[in-house]
């Protein structure tokens, strides 16, 4: 089915933004941003997407009816206000970052002119033959607009059903396990390094199909992107509270996560990551009991 947006707003273009970005201009849809205030990076990104810039943020928004964001959690809110702020009556908003159900809730009540759309991504950026789901809730005629718009894309969507926060909480629930399981493995894989056992560490768990300690190399990708992780499993931790379940030990995973801030989406090696992850306690003296 061919969708009848013709123009879609996208905030940001991060590395999934810009991938999603990709597969709509590929199918004719003309994709929006504005390049105000944003990174040298984006701007790339952006121009390699083929996106179309704009001067500024009410400008994109007079020309769209469907607004997209991707941007880093913890900005979710703020963008949304800026939209709010500048109008955006009667269009489609979806919120497709992993933030928890309440603060998805709070973005609708902040943008109540417009329709919002819960939505989720649950998999790698849509490059390469990689095929990401995008789950999404709310409204149910604009839950199927944004279906219909990645039809024939690489993203494939999924409805769970009418409920604004059905797909955050998928998202956080999957995420709380898939990126603190990565995190556990490098602390693993860094205590066996300090005490001479890194190697014999590694034998181990190749005897078991599909341990993230086998990957070591996952622990710069997972220092890289610590700063977007962490605000996320943040969330989760928030989630977790709310569920009545227990929240700490996902809190100490998003503040070892804070402990690869500098990093930021630069290249590192194995040895840098786990040197900043082992400086622990020099940053918190209080961290060992006696």
């Amino acid at each position: 089915m061919k969708s009848d947006i013709a123009a879609v707003g996208l905030l940001h273009p991060g590395s999934m933004g810009a991938a999603f970005a990709t597969q709509l201009r590929a199918r004719g849809t003309t994709v929006l941003w504005c390049p105000a205030g944003r990174s040298d990076a984006s701007r790339h990104r952006a121009e390699h997407a083929g996106m179309e810039p704009v001067d500024d943020l009410g400008q994109l928004l007079r020309r769209v009816d469907l607004v997209v964001s991707l941007c880093p959690p913890a900005a979710a809110e703020v963008v949304a206000a800026s939209v709010a702020e500048h109008g955006f009556r009667g269009g489609t908003y979806v919120e497709a970052n992993a933030i928890t159900p309440q603060r998805v809730r709070a973005v609708a009540a902040c943008l109540s002119d417009a329709a919002v759309v819960d939505g989720s991504v649950v998999g790698s950026p849509p490059v390469g033959g990689k095929q990401p789901t995008l789950y999404l809730s709310g409204p149910t005629r604009h839950v199927a607009l944004v279906a219909d718009l990645f039809e024939g894309t690489d993203v494939h969507t999924r409805s769970l059903g009418s409920e604004i926060g059905q797909a955050s909480a998928l998202k956080l629930a999957y995420s709380s396990y898939q990126k603190a399981s990565r995190v556990l493995a490098a602390v693993a894989y860094g205590l066996a390094d300090a005490n001479g056992v890194a190697d014999e560490l590694l034998r181990i768990a190749s005897k078991r199909t599909g341990s993230y300690l086998t990957e070591t190399d996952y622990i710069p990708k997972t220092a890289a992107r610590a700063w977007r992780w962490a605000p996320e499993l943040e969330d989760a931790a928030d989630l977790l509270a709310e569920s009545g379940l227990p929240d700490r030990f996902m809190r100490e995973i998003a503040a070892a996560l804070h402990l690869w801030d500098e990093v930021h989406d630069r290249p590192v090696t194995v040895s840098r990551a786990l040197e900043l992850l082992s400086s622990v306690e020099a940053r918190h003296p209080d961290s060992r009991t006696s």
